[in-house]
C-alpha cells in the first residue's frame, strides 16, 4: 500500500500539497525522472491518483534503463558495484556526466567499464575537445598577441541538439554537439592558418582563428546543460575577445588502468 499510494503522494506533499507556495510554483513537473522498473506505478498509478484529485500531470516522464559493470547487473553480492564519488574523484563530475549521458543510451541499458571510461575520457574529452581549445588558444596567443578581436556569431543548426533535448535523448544531443567538435577540428587541419600565418595573410587568419574561436564559444554554451565547469572554463578562454589562458590543460591525459571498481 505504501509503495503504490502513499510512497507517490510525497512528490506533491513535500511541496505543501494543497496550499504553500512551493506547490503552487513548482507544480506540475516539468520533467519526471524515474527508473524503467517503477513505470508502472509512475506512468498508470501516478497519473491516476493526480487525476482523482483534480491536478494537471508532469508534462513529460523520463524512464530510462540500468546501468550495468562489465555487462553485468550492479550487485553487493557480486561485488562489482561503481560508486559514483569514486569516479568523480578520479576525473571530475563534468566527466561522469558526460560518459553517462553519451555512452549510456537515454532509453536502453547501458554498460560501465573503467576502460570504456578512459577511453572516452582520452579520445574525445581529451584528443578532440580539449585539443581544439589547446591549439586554437595557443595560436591566437602566438600569431596575434592572444587578441581574437571581434567574434562572428555562430551560424551551425542546432534544431537536432535541441530537439534530442526536448526529447530526453541526451545521447543524441551529445553526438550532435560532438559533430561540432570534430567539425572544428577538421577545419583546423584543412585551414592551417599555422600556414598562413607563415605567409603573413594577416587579415585572413584573423578570420579563421575568430570563426575557431566562435565554434568553441558555441560548444561551450552546448555543453553548459551537460558539463557545467567545462562550460565556463573554454567561455572564460574566449569569449571576451583576448584569450585567457586555462591553468594547465582542460582535460589532462589519464594512463593509470589499475582502477577498478569499488565494493559496496
Amino acid at each position: 500500500m505504501y509503495v503504490w499510494f502513499e510512497a507517490l503522494m510525497n512528490y506533491i506533499t513535500v511541496l505543501g500539497y494543497p496550499e504553500h507556495a512551493d506547490f503552487k510554483e513548482f507544480w506540475p513537473a516539468q520533467v519526471h525522472v524515474i527508473g524503467k522498473d517503477i513505470l508502472r506505478f509512475h506512468a498508470a498509478n501516478w497519473p491516476g491518483i493526480l487525476f482523482a484529485l483534480g491536478l494537471p500531470l508532469p508534462k513529460l516522464l523520463f524512464g530510462h534503463g540500468f546501468i550495468t559493470a562489465n555487462g553485468k547487473k550492479m550487485s553487493k553480492t557480486l561485488g562489482n558495484v561503481v560508486h559514483p564519488k569514486e569516479i568523480v574523484e578520479k576525473y571530475s563530475a563534468d566527466v561522469f556526466r558526460y560518459f553517462i549521458l553519451r555512452h549510456i543510451p537515454s532509453f536502453e541499458d547501458g554498460n560501465f567499464t573503467w576502460e570504456l571510461l578512459e577511453t572516452a575520457y582520452n579520445n574525445e574529452l581529451a584528443n578532440e575537445l580539449g585539443n581544439a581549445v589547446q591549439r586554437t588558444a595557443a595560436m591566437i596567443t602566438q600569431y596575434q598577441g592572444g587578441v581574437i578581436g571581434i567574434i562572428p556569431p555562430s551560424e551551425h543548426d542546432t534544431a537536432g541538439y535541441r530537439e534530442a533535448i526536448g526529447k530526453c535523448h541526451f545521447d543524441r544531443a551529445l553526438d550532435e554537439v560532438w559533430e561540432q567538435v570534430r567539425g572544428l577540428n577538421q577545419y583546423i587541419d584543412e585551414q592551417k592558418p599555422w600556414e598562413i600565418a607563415k605567409a603573413k595573410e594577416t587579415e585572413h587568419l584573423q578570420e579563421i582563428l575568430a570563426y575557431q574561436a566562435s565554434c568553441l564559444v558555441e560548444i561551450a554554451e552546448l555543453l553548459e546543460p551537460f558539463m557545467p565547469q567545462t562550460a565556463v572554463k573554454i567561455r572564460g578562454v574566449f569569449e571576451k575577445g583576448v584569450v585567457q589562458p586555462l591553468s594547465g590543460t582542460l582535460f589532462p591525459k589519464q594512463v593509470d588502468k589499475s582502477s577498478s571498481p569499488t565494493v559496496i
